[in-house]
């Protein structure tokens, strides 16, 4: 007989004890907190200009005006997009796909030449994380002194550092986010609505919600971005090969690592040039030892180079232990010169060259771009009819758009069919920046529409600017067709 199931009433099987090998294993590193060092240097005070470059372009641009509006708005009620002198519409979506291909090459372009200088350097990530840090030295001190403030008690003078910290950082954000919403509702009217408490609905969730993601982003994510939220770092390994400039920590020159006295011969110890202060680890803002290798944390930004510069000197070693280079460059022990000149190798030209040649079709495209544009309508309603002296007339609406910042006056014509001529040759006036939708009267008189009863024929509308004196300067062709009934 089969032996008998087990039953409901039966105890589970004793739990291990600890002492057989069992472990609990958490899918979740913890990752500790990073506490930058500042640091000074040549690298240091160019990325300090490029933060004061794109933020002073950032929160100035929309107080500056142009023609006596906002120089850049992005008005998505009005459907107008006001670029300094450009009057952009839906319609133009081409330019920004073109302005998306242009960063995409430009990104390929520069990563090839000089590995991820847009990170280390101009990366709103970067830039706010450098605000927000400094911020943070200011209030709370350098590394030593935060890592001793967060570890101790807390108390009147933690509570005052801690709540100015914050304090600043939230109005950094809220004016962030201010300013960002002030590229598409005019910002002296969100000035003016922000001093009566009187936001919109949607003013208030956008400066709100983008002044959020910039506090948290520098002021608590930091690393974390650059490390696992950007996808550049995953993919970057994709345009790198071994002549792509990048931070390298010269091996063959600092091991064997340790230290010393300044005083001492690394010869007759047996070390290399690296004193082992792990000052390079303590400045990373993403916590890393550059000492290791290339890693796809590191953001580029050169801070190890400045620090380490700093320790050479005071050593009396020659700079550059850690230093720009390549990885054939670090092997070979190419000069600066070599390494400059392998930079112009094929993939970096075949970059460059597409760059240029789209970079200069896209200027030529934006300077030719038509000051007009016409939308061809037909009249559903009246497709054709005959009028007066037995003439076909058929119908359209003319859907005229001045894309300068002054008023335009447009002549209507149309060709394509022996005989036809617009009934009403009025001129047209459109206002600034404006619309306008004119009904336009096509007649073919009887004597040339008895040949073609009963078909269709391409027609074209002719629309010429006319400029000061009455005279001709820009003309926009739409085609069109033209039904003569039978």
């Amino acid at each position: 007989m089969n032996s008998p199931g087990p039953r409901l009433s039966d105890s589970p099987p004793p739990a291990p004890d600890a002492g057989e090998g069992v472990r609990t294993v958490s899918l979740y590193q913890a990752q500790p907190r990073i506490y930058a060092r500042a640091v000074s240097g040549w690298f240091t005070r160019w990325r300090w200009a490029l933060v004061w470059l794109t933020q002073l372009v950032f929160y100035g641009l929309p107080w500056l005006e142009w023609n006596g509006r906002q120089a850049v708005l992005f008005d998505l009620g009005a459907r107008r997009f006001y670029i300094f002198n450009l009057v952009l519409y839906p319609q133009d979506f081409i330019y920004l796909t073109g302005l998306l291909v242009l960063s995409a090459l430009g990104l390929f372009f520069f990563t090839a030449v000089a590995g991820r200088l847009w990170c280390g350097y101009a990366c709103p990530q970067t830039v706010y994380t450098e605000i927000y840090g400094w911020v943070e030295r200011r209030i709370e001190g350098d590394r030593a002194a935060r890592m001793k403030l967060d570890q101790r008690r807390w108390d009147l003078d933690k509570l005052l550092r801690k709540g100015a910290k914050q304090l600043v950082w939230i109005l950094i954000g809220l004016w962030t986010g201010f300013t960002f919403v002030g590229y598409f509702t005019p910002i002296h009217t969100l000035a003016a609505e922000a001093l009566g408490l009187g936001f919109g609905p949607w003013e208030t969730f956008w400066v709100l919600f983008y002044g959020f993601a910039t506090y948290g982003n520098a002021g608590y994510l930091r690393e974390q971005v650059c490390k696992y939220m950007c996808p550049y770092a995953r993919f970057q390994s994709a345009m790198f090969d071994k002549d792509t400039m990048i931070i390298t920590y010269d091996e063959a020159r600092g091991e064997p690592r340790g230290s010393r006295s300044r005083k001492a011969d690394p010869k007759q110890l047996g070390l290399g040039a690296c004193i082992d202060c792990t000052l390079c680890v303590q400045v990373c803002p993403t916590g890393i030892d550059i000492r290791k290798g290339l890693q796809y944390e590191c953001i580029g930004c050169a801070a190890c180079i400045d620090v380490c510069d700093g320790v050479m000197d005071k050593m009396g070693y020659a700079r550059g232990l850690v230093r720009y280079s390549t990885q054939n460059g670090l092997a070979q022990g190419w000069s600066r010169g070599q390494m400059f000149r392998r930079a112009l190798r094929p993939r970096v030209l075949i970059y460059g060259a597409i760059l240029v040649l789209i970079s200069a079709a896209f200027v030529v495209s934006v300077a030719q771009r038509s000051p007009f544009k016409v939308d061809v309508i037909r009249d559903r309603s009246t497709l054709a009819r005959i009028v007066e002296e037995g003439r076909i007339e058929n119908v359209y609406q003319l859907q005229i758009m001045n894309t300068t910042e002054a008023v335009q006056r447009y002549r209507i014509d149309v060709a394509g069919i022996p005989g036809l001529k617009v009934a009403d040759a009025e001129v047209v006036e459109v206002g600034p920046a404006g619309a306008r939708r004119v009904p336009v009267r096509v007649q073919l008189s009887a004597e040339a529409a008895a040949p073609l009863a009963g078909s269709t024929h391409p027609i074209r509308f002719e629309i010429e600017r006319r400029a000061e004196g009455d005279t001709p300067s820009h003309r926009v062709i739409e085609k069109s067709t033209f039904l003569v009934p039978r």
